[in-house]
This record gives structure tokens, sequence and C-alpha cells, in this order.
């Protein structure tokens, strides 16, 4: 299903795709009721820097969707993430706000990070406190394959603007939204935006009967995670129960856009 966007109008659904997208995928997500916007790319500041992931050059492309300004509010997800529950509370957050959950530095793609050198993660700063010795602690970092904010023209420039004499960095478009954001950033609660390293690394925080929002990718590919998390008698029966929920959900004929507009009618 695509996210939907608060407006003054009432609801709507919208999803964003660069002009490189294929005709058949247009019509698929037409097909669901979504608004399609085709957006111009937008590239990172030429350097040296080597990403987390090679494909995150193309994420910087996201800051387009603040130029949306026909919502008052949007929900942004990546396209791993998978919502199993309504949502639409999110948009009564309070405004002026970024609000999005706060991201783990416990997995490998973190290990040029000071946090993951020294083994200091804010999901859990009790367990390994930050050395004075390194300067202030490290500000809340969020993930951005899901957060909450206003479209805002102005801001809109100024992300551009800024993003021109901003070298690039690992975790590319993430890294620079949490730094243009870091004064008004607001964590939200793991139940909307839970990565699957946090089942293994952060169990104590996990809740997966109230988790409404599930990020399934994170460093690796739907498929390897399926077979190798989820695969043979060995698999983790956790990973199992999320990866049958998203198929689960795939093949649901119901929940098609024609099918479920029919229902409410």
């Amino acid at each position: 299903m695509a996210p939907t966007l608060a407006s003054e109008t009432g609801l709507a659904k919208a999803y964003s795709l660069s002009d490189r997208a294929y005709a058949e995928r247009r019509r698929i997500l037409e097909d669901q009721g979504c608004v399609v916007r085709e957006i111009e790319p937008v590239n990172p500041p030429e350097n040296q820097t080597q990403f987390a992931m090679a494909y995150y050059v193309i994420n910087y492309s996201k800051l387009r969707i603040w130029k949306f300004v026909e919502y008052s509010k949007i929900i942004y997800l990546d396209g791993d993430i998978q919502v199993f529950d309504n949502i639409d509370h999110l948009f009564d957050l309070g405004d002026g706000h970024f609000h999005a959950v706060m991201d783990c530095f416990c997995e490998r793609s973190w290990s040029n990070s000071p946090q993951y050198r020294i083994g200091y993660c804010q999901q859990c700063p009790e367990k390994v406190k930050w050395p004075k010795e390194m300067g202030p602690e490290p500000p809340f970092y969020f993930n951005a394959g899901m957060f909450i904010f206003e479209p805002n023209l102005s801001v809109y420039d100024h992300l551009l603007s800024t993003l021109v004499i901003t070298p690039a960095s690992t975790f590319a478009e993430q890294d620079y939204l949490n730094m243009f954001f870091k004064d008004t950033y607001k964590p939200i609660t793991l139940t909307y935006n839970l990565g699957l390293p946090m089942l293994w690394r952060h169990p104590e925080h996990v809740d997966i009967e109230r988790t409404k929002v599930v990020r399934y990718c994170a460093a690796v590919r739907f498929k390897a995670m399926e077979v190798y998390w989820a695969g043979g008698e060995h698999g983790r029966e956790d990973i199992k129960m999320l990866v049958k929920k998203w198929w689960d959900i795939y093949n649901d004929e119901s929940l098609d856009y024609g099918n479920s507009s029919a229902s409410v009618a």
C-alpha cells in the first residue's frame, strides 16, 4: 500500500518515482490509486566518499518531496517498508518538527564511525558510555527510511542550496538530513520503523505484536534475508513470521485498490 498524505482537502495517496521508472510500474501504481509524481534526480556533491551501499547515491532525490506543498504533512516510507496497521494518527504529531525513529549503530555498515569502534549505541547508551575525551555525546540520529515532515518551499530551497556546500558522507542523504534537522528532530518509538537488525541487536526494545511499520532490507536484499535468516530449520522464527506477513499482504487481493474501494462502497 502507498503512503497517505494529509492535505487541506483530505487524504490522498502518493508515491515518488524517478523519471527512469518503467511505464509498467507506473501503471501498477496508478491502478492501486497512487498519485504518481515524476521527479528530477538530485546529485550529491562531488567528492571521494564511499557510501555504505553504492545505491545510496540515488537517495538524495528524496529531497524533492519537500516541494510537494499541496500536502500539509507527509509520511515518507522507503520502498523496503511494510505497514501492518493504520498510522494515520502520526499526522497529528506537532507541527514544526521532523519526526523519525532513532537508528542503531551496531551493524557492520557503521564500522567507520566512532560509535561502532567503541561499541556505543544510542539504543542502549547505558551499556557503553560516551567517553568525555571524545567530546560531546552525539545528538540523536534517526533512520531516514521513514519520517514525518511538512513540505515547505523555503525549506526545500535551503535543503538544495546547503547540499551544494556539504560534503557527502557514508550514509548519504540520511547523514545530510540528520545534520539539517538536528535542531527540530523529535524521536518516535520503534513501533513505526522496526529495522530487522533490532531483533538480534536490541531484542529488549522490540515488541513485534505492537509494531506497525517494519523496514525489511537494510544492508541485505530481501531475497538474501528470506533465504539466510528465515530459511531452513535453523531460520529465525521471528524473521520467518515477518517474511510471511510480507507475502501475505503482497498476495492479499482484497487489499488491491479496486477491491478495497468496492468493499467501502
